[in-house]
């Protein structure tokens, strides 16, 4: 008989790698620098409200991960800039932070317009920039993953707005990836549902809203960080080294039809 070889599974450790995470105080940024210091990584909690990246870096420290705070404001590219040049460069990048102002298509007014288009769109991708950047200067690869939305795919009512931002990320996306790829650098998508985050739960005090999402996500629940965490390793590790320009849509079913 002769002897079988076995592929050897890839790993989804991520010991000696920094991770930067926008919006990491709670909701899905908090989930994700748990997610990624619990797989080995030095994870950075990037947000403008410092006593909640604080007290976030403290709770992953207290359970045997390493993480630190940075105060900053995404919006600010010239904040953004000097945080990323006075670092030693990261090797993953989660651009999570993210707002939605939902409303009628007719009632959007340019405030809502340019308050979720500089966050979502703007921030994301310059801070996207001058991550691959420092990478590059390096030589050194990494993972970009931009936190999109299932709205990403599909329309949605009152979300014109949030639907053209993500929208917007899903298609640079695709071209950062092409760009970036003969550096090593991959760049894919996260596409939840309805996650239930201190952003979302006032929405679903409608009760009526809440059904309606409710009928669309076929797996019949509303979606919780702890759902995301896997795929934001796996999109974050040497598992996932193929991919890129992808979107990981977890959705509980709302986009198969």
């Amino acid at each position: 008989m002769s002897r079988v070889v076995l592929p050897a599974p890839p790993g989804f450790r991520l010991e000696g790698r920094r991770a930067i995470v926008t919006g990491a105080g709670r909701g899905i940024g908090l989930a994700a620098a748990a997610a990624l210091a619990s797989a080995g990584a030095h994870v950075l909690l990037c947000a403008r409200t410092t006593s909640e990246i604080e007290g976030a870096a403290a709770a992953i420290r207290d359970v045997g991960g390493s993480a630190e705070a940075v105060t900053l404001d995404v919006t600010d590219l010239n904040a953004v800039a000097k945080f990323l040049v006075d670092r030693v460069p990261a090797d993953i990048l989660i651009n999570n932070a993210g707002t939605n102002r939902p409303n009628d298509f007719t009632d959007v007014t340019v405030a809502d317009f340019d308050t979720v288009m500089t966050l979502n769109v703007r921030s994301t991708f310059f801070l996207a920039q001058g991550f691959a950047r420092r990478l590059i200067e390096t030589g050194r690869p990494g993972s970009i993953i931009n936190v999109s939305s299932q709205m990403g795919h599909v329309g949605g009512a009152r979300r014109s707005l949030y639907c053209a931002s993500k929208w917007a990320m899903e298609g640079f996306t695709k071209a950062l990836a092409i760009d970036l790829a003969p550096h090593r650098i991959r760049v894919n998508t996260l596409c939840p549902t309805y996650i239930e985050t201190p952003m979302t739960q006032p929405f679903f005090r409608d009760a009526a809203f809440r059904q309606s999402v409710l009928e669309k996500i076929k797996l019949g629940r509303l979606g919780r960080v702890e759902d995301l965490m896997g795929a934001i390793v796996f999109l974050a590790s040497d598992a996932s080294a193929l991919m890129t320009g992808s979107a990981l849509v977890i959705d509980g079913g709302w986009t198969a039809e």
